[in-house]
């Protein structure tokens, strides 16, 4: 931390005074956002920066291997909505790659369009929400969100699928897709479009938008309806809603199919944005329970170092 001596400050009249401060003060700042963009651009450690082509746009993603030779069991992530001028630092890749990684799985965490590592490529998808949220009220935001999950979000999303199944180290036939808020609605999506899809996961899927969206709440009713990979609907229990999980965990008791699970966790802080967060939050927690549900219908990973 940078401090102004009291013996510099003499020497100056106020005015000059405050504009020393906030030259320090400005270069402090200066400081902490170069060192965090440094940070930024260094891949977490046991990773990789790759490129994946989604039609005209190149998006980056972090690719984490196991420890072995494979070929391995493949996961693809899907984050949630994100705008353009948020920092990096509200996504954590360095927390869960390595945990996917030791449990031998092949993880890859696509940045899909504008967000983080592919900042420049397309518009995000919170930004075009709330540019509609702000011009035509909650009912365009539920159409521009819809489109976006429909068309460009699921097109990254399937880009970053057939690269994760390419890779010569990857079982393309043992896939499982991951997804967080915004990206658990696209995961559940994914599953209902493509049955080689062997399992998903989703934490705080859809969360916010859930009771806001008639449109969204019919579109993952009938994925849910078509998939044919297993599911696992994860959240806690203050999270911004619960009705995610209950009703399309309800409809799969209804349907008997697919085979699926509901587990709500223990409350996670104090608000619903602690609770949306249990992904990242609480790892310890669901760890032992998606990576024995992974394990049971994807099939065991190979032991490390095999």
């Amino acid at each position: 931390m940078a401090v102004v001596s009291a013996a510099v400050l003499r020497k100056h009249p106020v005015s000059s005074r405050v504009a020393l401060a906030v030259r320090v003060l400005t270069g402090v700042v200066a400081l902490s956002v170069a060192l965090s963009a440094r940070a930024a651009d260094s891949p977490p450690a046991g990773s990789e920066t790759v490129a994946v082509r989604s039609g005209a746009l190149t998006l980056q993603a972090l690719l984490f291997r196991p420890a072995g030779h494979g070929p391995f069991p493949a996961v693809l992530f899907n984050h949630g909505s994100g705008y353009a001028r948020t920092e990096l630092n509200h996504r954590h890749p360095e927390l869960l790659g390595p945990v996917f990684a030791r449990h031998g799985y092949l993880f890859l965490y696509l940045y899909r369009r504008g967000d983080g590592l592919s900042a420049g490529q397309g518009v995000p998808s919170a930004d075009v929400m709330a540019q509609a949220m702000a011009s035509g009220g909650q009912d365009a935001r539920n159409e521009a969100q819809m489109h976006l999950l429909q068309t460009d979000e699921m097109a990254d999303a399937m880009a970053g699928l057939a690269y994760l199944r390419a890779l010569p180290d990857a079982d393309g036939g043992r896939v499982a897709v991951v997804g967080h808020s915004f990206g658990g609605s696209l995961t559940l999506l994914m599953a209902g479009r493509d049955p080689a899809i062997r399992a998903i996961v989703t934490f705080a899927a859809v969360g916010y938008s859930f009771d806001r969206s008639p449109p969204l709440r019919a579109a993952l009713a009938a994925a849910v309806e078509h998939t044919s990979a297993a599911v696992f609907l994860v959240t806690a229990a203050n999270d911004f809603s619960l009705s995610p999980e209950k009703e399309l965990g309800a409809q799969m008791d209804r349907l008997g199919r697919p085979p699926h699970q509901v587990r709500i966790y223990p409350s996670v802080g104090q608000t619903p944005e602690e609770g949306h967060d249990f992904v990242h939050q609480r790892i310890p927690t669901w760890e032992p329970d998606v990576f024995a549900f992974l394990a049971r219908y994807l099939g065991e990973a190979p032991a490390r170092g095999h």
